[in-house]
């Protein structure tokens, strides 16, 4: 490790102060996560289009949906130790990679089986961003500026749905569906240029000082560089392990939901047409960049008043839980908008949700492990995501048989405006106090 003396002054990376260089990486891992996003958010703008070209059956697409959640799962499980061992820099570029080449590969599917294929492969590779972007996270900023900097880079999800209701529609209409998969696929490639430029940990950056270093270690935390990360399944036999856990089962689904099925949803219900530019949906998906930033933004707000840590993180995911129960109503929408309101309001709550809970598990656990954590919590939000398209897909496929599609999605709705509480008690029942675990 290479750090300055005392007085030294922060020194800067590429012409960048340290302090700019920290949020030039919170950059990065927004883009990063906005490309995860839009690639994995076009088949689902593409449904329409590809479900007359392939006769698929909803059925048919839960399968697909699971196909993509399958291996997301898995290559969570794995992704997460692979990146506490190799390094977060390396990590990201390998899972970049992956998750580019696999989009691009839809393109070149020929049936229904080629497209789960596809999907899966981006799952895979997919899987990677979320561990490597949180432990960049852990890497560089202390607990009390975590939850923002988490906020930023997960609006990049947001940002990512928000693009693709405007990009792909234009693609489609001019290229067909094939190219809509290539060039969304393509742009990982150019990102990973930057990435591969600008990112280094702070053990490892020679211009860092020791004021800096010491104030982004600040919260006491131990400084790991030489330590060797933590076998996971030593993870499972930890409480908090199991907090997040089970917070993350129970409300990724939701997400998984909004992002493969509301396209759907609109053009069944409210006859949105999907091969043009989609203002309800892009409304939506900015909404919950909003949820994503102010949420991160609540909780550290609540740090900066005075309050304990574990104390901020409850209350503001309480409020967010609760933020998500009006969703409950869309069954009552007699026009598009009131339906977009509802929806809107639940999709940000659940980002804000969720970048409070993966700062938690940064709380709760040491650097050394925190890339593995996450990607057990992932795990166990895809194996959600695994079981709830098969329920979405039955009730549909059940209701629209008898012509009354829409009592299939209110059923649904019912039992996303309800996720969210139920995963807060039960993280409060592993983890009352979010409490540190010593490894």
């Amino acid at each position: 490790m290479s750090l300055k003396s005392e007085s030294t002054p922060p020194l800067g990376v590429g012409g960048l102060s340290i302090g700019k260089y920290r949020w030039t990486i919170v950059a990065l891992l927004f883009f990063a996560t906005t490309i995860n996003y839009l690639d994995r958010q076009v088949i689902g703008l593409l449904k329409p289009t590809l479900e007359k070209q392939f006769s698929w059956s909803e059925k048919d697409y839960s399968y697909i949906v699971i196909s993509f959640q399958a291996a997301y799962a898995f290559s969570l499980l794995v992704f997460g130790g692979i990146i506490d061992k190799i390094g977060t820099k390396s990590g990201y570029i390998v899972s970049i990679i992956m998750w580019s080449l696999a989009a691009i590969a839809h393109a070149f599917a020929k049936s229904t089986f080629g497209f789960g294929v596809a999907r899966a492969a981006l799952g895979l590779g997919e899987a990677g961003n979320f561990p490597a972007a949180i432990k960049a996270t852990a890497e560089w900023f202390p607990k009390k500026e975590r939850a923002l900097a988490t906020g930023i880079f997960n609006s990049g999800a947001n940002i990512g749905a928000v693009v693709a209701p405007v990009l792909v529609p234009w693609i489609l209409g001019i290229y067909g569906w094939e190219m809509a998969f290539i060039v969304t696929g393509a742009i990982g490639f150019v990102w990973l240029i930057f990435w591969w430029i600008y990112y280094e940990k702070p053990s490892n950056q020679p211009k860092l000082s020791k004021e800096e270093f010491d104030y982004i270690h600040s919260d006491n935390e131990e400084v790991d560089a030489n330590e060797k990360p933590v076998a996971w399944l030593k993870l499972f036999g930890i409480r908090q392990t199991w907090a997040f856990f089970f917070g993350k089962m129970l409300t990724d689904p939701i997400w998984w939901f909004f992002l493969f099925w509301l396209p759907s949803y609109f053009s069944t219900t409210f006859n949105l047409d999907l091969k043009k530019p989609s203002l309800p949906l892009i409304i939506v998906y900015t909404a919950t960049t909003i949820g994503s930033i102010g949420g991160g933004y609540l909780s550290g707000y609540f740090i900066k008043k005075g309050w304990q840590i574990h104390k901020a993180r409850k209350i503001s995911m309480l409020i967010f839980a609760i933020c998500v129960v009006p969703i409950m109503a869309a069954r009552y929408a007699t026009d598009i908008w009131q339906a977009v309101a509802l929806i809107s309001l639940a999709a940000a709550a659940h980002q804000a949700w969720s970048a409070n809970i993966y700062t938690v598990a940064s709380d709760m656990f040491p650097k050394k492990a925190i890339s593995s954590v996450i990607g057990i919590g992932g795990m166990a939000g895809s194996v959600g995501g695994i079981v709830f398209p098969l329920i979405v897909g039955s009730l549909l496929d059940s209701y629209k048989a008898s012509g009354d599609i829409n009592s299939g999605y209110n059923i649904i709705f019912l039992m996303c405006g309800s996720a969210y509480l139920l995963a807060w008690f039960i993280m409060n029942f592993f983890a009352p106090k979010n409490e540190r675990v010593v490894i």
